[in-house]
């Protein structure tokens, strides 16, 4: 198992990077829609409808695919001979954060469900704060990953 994680270690890698980028996209898009929902709909109006579609699909259609990748990709690579230094401080940190990046990820699919059933409670100005969520976690584990602390 070891030798096929080498060999197969650049296609892993490559696909865990690409299922981060899709996966990072809906993240941040999807809490602007939700910005742009609140501000520019009613429920039930036809705004409300499109709206919600766009962010069912996103989230089903993008998001859920991209993190069930990145999760099993970055899951292989964990298990790839000599890539990761479990002594170092930075796979604890990036793993911290990915477990973050994923609560985050199902706060919006619950988010979702609130403006699927018509209780959405949040303001804009909230889906604004919590866009910033995705992009702290990405520097962090970007930065543990470079920089190997």
């Amino acid at each position: 198992m070891a030798d096929f994680l080498i060999l197969t270690y650049p296609w892993t890698k490559s696909i865990h990077i690409m299922a981060v980028i899709a996966w990072m996209a809906g993240l941040f898009y999807l809490p602007r829609l939700f910005v742009y929902h609140v501000e520019q709909s009613e429920p039930g109006d036809s705004r409300d409808e499109i709206f919600q579609t766009m962010e069912l699909k996103l989230l089903r259609v993008i998001m859920n695919p991209a993190m069930i990748v990145t999760w099993v990709m970055g899951i292989l690579l964990l298990l790839t001979p000599g890539v990761v230094d479990w002594s170092s401080v930075w796979p604890y940190t990036k793993l911290g954060s990915v477990l973050l990046m994923t609560w985050f990820h199902h706060w919006l699919g619950r988010r979702r469900k609130d403006f699927a059933n018509g209780v959405n409670t949040l303001e804009g100005r909230k889906y604004r704060m919590m866009n910033e969520v995705p992009t702290l976690l990405m520097v962090v584990i970007v930065v543990s990953v470079v920089v190997k602390f």
